[in-house]
């Protein structure tokens, strides 16, 4: 079995004896690629910066391999801990070239001038390392900071937001990109973001965040499809919940008539049950005797999203081939084709166990 290369062990840290994070348990394996996901304000951040040695904690064990980084009674210094870190402002030297920039941190007694030019190389930035910071885009410069959190060889990479100040379709390909950097040297990375598109498609594990708690750590297929508690299934993706009640171990009744999963579980007849319906869980069925009507509609492409409200007041969401154009207002027929039904016992909080169909 392959050893770790990062581990946390029952981790807090916070500021001025308040503690922001609780109970941080986690591993990533040499050449994992991972994120930790959340809303502002989760911790996110604070634990980056105690894996970096920016934070002290006050219980736990941060480990990097099998060397001890950070106790409660002792602290590498983040010079000392073999790990690069990328900030969400770049964070380049506005006064030194891009060559110099990249070169800072590469140790004494070494070729500087052969790894700057194999960084360069390697970012795509071949042929600028005599320009200064303000003479590139905003992804010239994240390929730079980048390119300096690799010159002295980390084991770990860390990166804090770093795409957030691009644009849109800039942050998608430069995530992309950095990816593909990462993957083809090796390197192990944690990225920090609020963005679940970009954890998804950038990270190989996720870890999803709460008021300072990793609620799960597990791939972005697990994340959506068998989240653990109704907090990561409410985040993770898209969709509503809607009410019903236990009608088998494998079934529950619901205003969408009787959805039945493929597993089975110990619920008493009855019990009180939350489905979590996805936009690909509806589908348009004109001659379905459950109608809704369209109250929000997003134009995709090749599908329109829609949010239909039911009778009863509740909204669900289909996605349905554009060349069908429905109106706000309009009714559709709707079906339910979903198997893997993620279910919860009401009523749900963010600490309830998920009951996974």
């Amino acid at each position: 079995m392959e050893s770790p290369l990062l581990t946390l062990e029952d981790v807090h840290c916070g500021y001025n004896h308040h503690t922001i994070v609780h109970n941080i348990s986690f591993h990533i394996n040499p050449g994992d690629i991972c994120s930790l996901l959340g809303p502002s304000g989760c911790g996110k951040t604070t634990t980056l910066r105690a894996i970096a040695g920016f934070e002290p904690i006050s219980q736990g064990l941060v480990k990097l391999t099998d060397n001890i980084l950070s106790s409660p009674q002792h602290s590498v210094p983040p010079e000392k801990r073999e790990i690069g870190m990328v900030f969400q402002d770049y964070a380049l030297f506005p006064h030194l070239t891009v060559a110099k920039n990249i070169a800072f941190g590469i140790p004494k007694q070494t070729n500087k001038a052969a790894i700057t030019d194999k960084l360069l190389n390697l970012v795509n930035l071949t042929g600028y390392g005599e320009r200064f910071p303000h003479e590139l885009s905003g992804g010239q410069q994240q390929r730079v900071a980048l390119a300096r959190a690799l010159a002295p060889a980390p084991k770990l990479l860390l990166m804090d937001e770093p795409f957030s100040n691009l644009d849109i379709d800039l942050r998608r390909r430069l995530s992309e990109e950095v990816r593909e950097i990462l993957k083809s040297q090796g390197i192990s990375a944690i990225l920090v973001t609020h963005d679940q598109e970009e954890a998804f498609s950038f990270s190989d594990k996720v870890g999803v965040m709460k008021e300072g708690k990793l609620l799960q750590w597990d791939t972005p297929y697990n994340l959506y499809h068998e989240p653990r508690t109704h907090f990561v299934a409410n985040f993770i993706g898209q969709g509503h919940f809607i009410r019903g009640n236990a009608t088998s171990p494998e079934s529950v009744a619901t205003e969408l008539g009787e959805l039945t999963g493929n597993r089975s579980y110990d619920w008493v007849v009855g019990t009180p049950i939350e489905v979590l319906l996805r936009p690909d869980d509806v589908i348009e069925a004109p001659d379905s005797p459950i109608k809704a009507h369209v109250v929000q509609k997003v134009f995709k492409g090749a599908m329109t999203h829609y949010h239909l409200q039911l009778s009863t007041g509740s909204i669900v969401e289909s996605l349905i081939p554009s060349h069908h154009n429905y109106e706000i207002g309009e009714q559709i027929g709707i079906k339910v084709e979903a198997d893997h039904l993620v279910a919860f016992s009401s009523p749900t909080d963010g600490n309830k166990t998920s009951i996974v169909l």
